[in-house]
Order: structure tokens, then sequence, then C-alpha cells
């Protein structure tokens, strides 16, 4: 099978990465991949942040260079339909909002070629979004949403035909987040980590979807009942941004208890250093850093948004969304439990993710979709 994958960016975060495995696990099962961008490569491009990461890609990238203007999105697509009729794809999977409707222009553009498009969060834009959505709508095969939150939202909006709509749930790469007792006591070690120290981590682009100043709020108020937490941030973001929410951490004085990590390569090993995960997000599709703390075996407090609850399944550890202080309550109440149960959580969380969210799992699940596509 042929297929070429299309995507806004290669930017650092869940969409981006989920894309890359899938197109992965492809070409290394015999299938031929491409996979094409439509953004210009930049600095935080995942493939630019490790030659290791551009040398063992199995497959062939292109970037087309879109910018913000009309002419610039012409000349991006000539140089699309010119990459897809050269390839010769099966299909087209495409991705996110703008990835969307260009794969759908070029599936038509060049003979009429089978396109799925994937959603990833609950949120992609307005009315004027959601009516091109709708309007292109004849030109896709199949839409399939990361959860069936995301689905219900846009079929209720009219985006996409109920008849046309599908679940895919995002995968995780189990092999590769596997919690080391050596792994995580070398790390606090290294940083520094007090005996006592309760370590929580949240993982995000540092943007308003993940809503950290809910996070700074609710730490601020937990931090007087357990001193002795501390709060790990793994993400970047605008300097604009991220300069709004340090300022909010030392106001809030929690300054000195908040480490933020920017993007990192080594999440699971800073997973595995934490006690617990949590995420504060306003809004989600299907959060990949869940999946991936649930998978290193990490409580997980978080909000109950998006595709959450299906990811994290029937659990008193979801808060509603903007409630800084019923997520410091859960963090505490999760912070006073016995070693003992906190493993117990721990392990039940990764026993689903092995059980329900594999990657394997996933890669069939898509194959069975492009099958029936063709």
């Amino acid at each position: 099978m042929r297929v070429a994958y299309i995507l806004t960016s290669l930017s650092v975060g869940g969409a981006e990465r989920q894309v890359l495995w899938l197109a992965s696990r492809m070409a290394r099962a015999g299938h031929t991949v491409r996979l094409i961008v439509l953004l210009p490569r930049g600095a935080d491009d995942l493939l630019s942040r490790s030659a290791a990461n551009a040398d063992s890609t199995p497959f062939d990238v292109v970037y087309l260079g879109f910018q913000k203007n009309l002419w610039s999105a012409l000349r991006g697509l000539a140089r699309g339909a010119s990459v897809i009729r050269h390839f010769r794809p099966d299909l087209i999977h495409s991705h996110n909002f703008h990835g969307n409707l260009a794969g759908r222009l070029l599936g038509r553009l060049c003979g009429g070629i089978p396109v799925i498009s994937t959603i990833h969060n609950v949120y992609e834009g307005g009315r004027l979004r959601m009516l091109a959505y709708r309007i292109s709508d004849p030109l896709s095969k199949q839409t399939i949403a990361v959860s069936e939150a995301a689905r219900d939202r846009y079929v209720y909006l009219r985006a996409i035909p109920v008849r046309k709509a599908g679940v895919v749930a995002n995968g995780i790469e189990t092999e590769n987040f596997l919690p080391s007792p050596i792994r995580r006591n070398a790390i606090r070690a290294e940083v520094g980590v007090a005996e006592d120290d309760f370590v929580w981590i949240a993982v995000g682009r540092l943007a308003p979807a993940k809503d950290y100043p809910n996070l700074l709020h609710a730490f601020s108020a937990l931090r007087l009942e357990q001193p002795t937490a501390k709060l790990w941030i793994i993400g970047a973001g605008e300097p604009s941004y991220t300069d709004e929410l340090q300022v909010l951490a030392r106001a809030l004085g929690i300054e000195d208890r908040v480490r933020w990590l920017g993007a990192r390569q080594d999440v699971a090993a800073l997973l595995d250093a934490a006690d617990a995960f949590v995420l504060a997000s306003a809004w989600e599709g299907m959060p990949l850093a869940l999946g991936e703390a649930m998978a290193m075996a990490k409580p997980v407090v978080a909000t109950d948004v998006g595709g959450v609850r299906e990811m994290a399944g029937h659990t008193n550890w979801l808060v509603e969304a903007g409630n800084s202080r019923a997520l410091a309550e859960a963090m505490v109440r999760m912070m006073t439990l016995s070693v003992d149960d906190q493993l117990k959580i721990g392990e039940t969380a990764r026993t689903r993710i092995l059980e329900n969210f594999s990657m394997e799992a996933k890669m069939r699940e898509w194959e069975e979709i492009y099958r029936s596509a063709l």
C-alpha cells in the first residue's frame, strides 16, 4: 500500500508525534510512505531536534513551504500536487485543519485519490473553519477523530456527517515508556530531589489549551498543605506566553518550587523520576502525554475534557476544567495516599494503556480503515 501523510507542521506536539510514529510503523511493515508537511522546516521541527531522528526515518519527508499569504498557498498546493502525482499514492491520510483541507484539495486535483481526514482536538477553530470542513467533506472518504468527544462535537456542529465519522484513539509507544527504578533513583539524585519531596510533572506545549495558569494556581493552593511538593513542566511555547506564565509563578510565590524544563527528548526518563502526573487542560482531543504518563505507571490527576476520560477510564481523579480549587484538592488527596496505594493506581493505569492503547493495535485499526477506503 502506498500512503501519503499530510499535516501542517512537524513542530513538537502530540498530533505530530502520532503521525511520525504511525508513518514509521507503516513503512517498517512494508508499506511505501511519504510525509508531506505544509509549513517550512522550523527550529522546533521534530526531525530538526535530533539528527538521529531524521536519519532513522524510514520514509521521505517533503516540506511545501506554505507561508501566510494566498500566493504562497497556491504555490505550495501546486508543489504538493506535483509531489503526489510523482509518488502515486493509493490514498492520502491528512491531519489537523490545514492539513485536512490541503489533503482534500490535493486528492481531487490529482485524480480523485481517496482521502482519510483526522481531527486531533475538540477545538480546531470557529464557524468559518467548521463551514470549510462541511463544504469540503465530499472530498473525503471518512473523517476520523482521536476521541468520541471530538467526533461528537464535530457531528453536532455539522462539520462532518455522522455516517462518515469514526474514532481511532491515539496510540502509545509502550516499549519506549517502561518504568525503571534504577533510572528513577539516578535522575532524582542527579537533580537534587530530596527523599520526602513529591514531584508533580506536567507535559505539554505552553499554550492556552493546556491552561497552565489553572495548574499554577492549583499548585500554589496545595503548597499550603503540602510544602514538600515540586512541579516540573515540560514544554515550550511562544516566548511572550512563556514569560507570562513565569511572571504568574513569581506572583504566586512558587517560582522556587517550579522547574521549567522546556522541550525535552528525555520525557520518559523525567516521567520516571516524578511521583505523579497532572493535566490541567481547558480542552483536548486525546492527550498523548496522559497516555505516556499512564504507560510509565504514574498516578494521574487531570481535568475531564475531550478524550481524557476515554483514555483514563472511570476514575475519581478527574476534575472539571478551569477549577483550580478542585484540581488542588485532587492533587492533595493523591499525595496523602500511602505509597502502596499510589503504586497500585499507577500499575492499573499502565495495564489500561497496554490493553487498550498500544501503537501496534492502533496501526492495525488504521490499516483496516485504509483497506475499507480502497
